[in-house]
């Protein structure tokens, strides 16, 4: 399908006569205009007909994501073979124009105008940088659409928010004096809008920090890290592997490609709302995996498994999982094609302790963010639920608004579309107002039975366990991008930006007046440890403070004549500093370790990712 977007002043048509291939219509549907409308001309191509529902709902969506960019409520459907050459049949044509109108009357004052007829037509384009966009939808080119990813575009959600007085309000109706980001998330989930029309602040960041860039040799959504990058990536995937260890979970690696007619993986693939890359290899289709799902269920089918090991967890990191994303929705590190999950799945005894699992995994997801320098106030709960499973067990799910003391999101079904009946999700709101998870739980209702997944009660019998997914964090990759992005807004707040010291690629860095300081910075660069550098460039000291400023270096030490002589280090700490009053403190070699030791205590760790000389260094960007 291709797609040509025009936001107008007006659109107007008139039916003229009809051709071979025309609808029938009333003589009322042969005139229209709509004011202040989008209007999406549309060619319907071959390639369309393999899977007019998905065809359906992803033209929609798209047509959809625009008309909220633009803040249009009307919208045109107007067929315009001329934008393709590789057309489809005209019944499959109408079936989708009619299915696109259909879809997007739900939310949208629509107009169609018909097919196969002779048409004049007058339009006022209003002239904006969004008013002329084109889109080419094309399912099938290397790609998988899952049922589940139909059955989410189609599904009719009730949003609501779920209040700390355990008040379920339509989030039209709620009041949202005092929660902006919850105002903003609610916004962005509601629109589906999830297309980015400009640079976000995290992209700049990300290069001149020397830390991720986009990689043109490989496809969309696919990055290259640079050492410090690859540091606080791996520093980050630590953390994560840890916390998932410390709550009982074996690690496990599993593949990153299935076979695609396999009965088990054929049937989840449908049921699960993403899109995935395809490739072909001796006769057999593969499909590159999202998650560490199938490997694991996999594995959990061939084990024998006792009650007394319940709840059992396995967990991976996989690097890396792969969906399709839209095109348009790619930038920077917040959505990606190629990304790193840390993935772990419990097999609980029933609902009752899936439930107590999904609670505690909801408690070590805030401890995760936390640690990474993410607090309860940077990000947006969203819970996700059935309405029956809403009103059996309300006290739980209003317990969960309880833990972080602020009103939620909620999406309710009143019937499952998908494998789960409850889930949660952490959600970073950035400085464009998109919405990204983070952290998230599912309670799976499907997968035990699908899978042949058993454990051995007490009695001896085989009994199917209730699973859980839990990516304490979310993608590592998304993390990156919810700092950076924070670190955005505190620069705009007029606030010093900084990572946590334990993820900082330098902790230390050591200044030497002139040359012959060098051999003192040299010591207490050995005494320190640390990931502790020196800035021997040929430069004026404030220059190399400046720079290390713009690193965002957590301890800068000046090393000159006077510090030679006392012993004693002068050192700006960076958390205590304002843009325009950096804080200077005189402290010895022992109390500066003392106080990186107390920073970092208990955190991963990881020696210097480049030369300690600066000038030794290349550059990347």
């Amino acid at each position: 399908m291709q797609l040509l977007l025009i936001h107008s002043d007006f659109i107007e048509f008139e039916a003229k006569r009809p051709t071979k291939l025309a609808e029938e219509i009333d003589e009322s549907a042969k005139r229209g205009r709509l004011d202040e409308a989008l209007c999406a001309f549309i060619a319907v191509e071959k390639f369309d007909e393999d899977d007019s529902d998905a065809v359906i709902a992803e033209g929609a969506k798209q047509i959809a994501e625009v008309a909220g960019q633009v803040n249009s409520r009307r919208i045109m459907l107007y067929p315009y073979a001329h934008l393709s050459s590789s057309l489809s049949t005209p019944a499959t044509a109408v079936k989708i124009l009619k299915g696109m109108e259909e879809h997007l009357s739900r939310d949208f004052e629509v107009m169609r105008a018909p097919f196969g007829w002779y048409k004049a037509f007058t339009i006022s384009c209003k002239g904006h940088p969004l008013s002329e966009l084109s889109r080419s939808i094309k399912l099938g080119e290397g790609e998988v659409v899952s049922e589940a990813l139909k059955s989410e575009a189609k599904a009719v959600s009730y949003w609501k928010i779920l209040d700390l007085d355990g008040r379920l309000v339509d989030a039209d109706g709620f009041d949202f004096q005092g929660h902006p980001n919850l105002q903003k998330f609610a916004n962005y989930e509601i629109s589906k809008a999830r297309a980015v029309d400009r640079i976000p602040p995290h992209v700049e960041l990300m290069r001149r920090l020397e830390m991720v860039d986009y990689e043109p040799g490989s496809d969309s959504g696919n990055m290259r890290y640079y050492p410090k990058g690859r540091l606080v990536k791996s520093l980050l995937e630590t953390l994560v592997l840890e916390k998932a260890e410390d709550m009982g979970a074996m690690e496990v690696e599993t593949p990153i490609m299935y076979d695609m007619e396999h009965p088990t993986l054929k049937k989840y693939l449908d049921r699960f709302p993403a899109r995935q890359y395809q490739i072909d290899s001796d006769k057999r289709k593969l499909f590159l995996r999202f998650a560490a799902c199938f490997g694991q269920f996999l594995m959990s089918h061939d084990m024998s498994i006792s009650y007394k090991s319940l709840p059992l967890k396995m967990f991976e990191i996989t690097r890396y999982s792969f969906r399709r994303e839209q095109r348009g929705e790619l930038v920077g590190i917040r959505r990606l094609r190629a990304f790193t999950m840390p993935d772990m799945h419990t097999l609980s005894r029933d609902m009752q302790s899936a439930m107590e699992e999904f609670r505690k995994q909801y408690l070590a997801s805030i401890d995760v963010l936390k640690e990474v320098g993410l607090e309860v106030d940077d990000y947006e709960v969203a819970i996700r639920f059935t309405r029956d499973f809403y009103q059996e067990n309300r006290e739980f799910i209003e317990s969960l608004v309880d833990i972080v003391k602020k009103p939620v999101l909620i999406e309710m079904w009143d019937e499952r579309f998908f494998y789960f009946v409850l889930k949660f999700e952490f959600n970073f709101v950035d400085t464009m107002d998109k919405a990204s998870a983070l952290s998230t739980v599912q309670i799976d209702v499907e997968n035990a039975e699908r899978y042949d997944i058993n454990y051995i009660d007490e009695s001896g019998s085989r009994r199917r366990p209730i699973l859980l997914h839990c990516s304490p964090s979310g993608a590592i990759e998304r993390v990156m991008y919810a700092i950076l992005e924070k670190s955005a807004r505190l620069s705009e707040e007029g606030r010093l930006p900084m990572l946590e010291t334990w993820l900082s690629p330098t902790q230390v860095r050591i200044i030497p007046v002139a040359e012959r300081h060098q051999e003192r910075a040299l010591e207490v660069a050995g005494i320190l440890g640390f990931r502790t550098d020196i800035d021997d460039r040929d430069e004026t000291v404030g220059k190399k403070i400046r720079d290390a400023g713009r690193e965002w270096v957590p301890y800068v030490a000046v090393i000159g004549d006077e510090e030679l002589h006392s012993g004693q280090l002068t050192v700006t700490v960076r958390s205590e500093s304002t843009p325009k009053s950096p804080a200077k403190r005189v402290m010895s070699v022992d109390d500066l370790k003392e106080r990186l030791a107390a920073e970092t205590r208990g955190k991963p760790w990881r020696r210097l990712p480049l030369a300690m000389r600066l000038s030794e260094r290349p550059r990347f960007i």
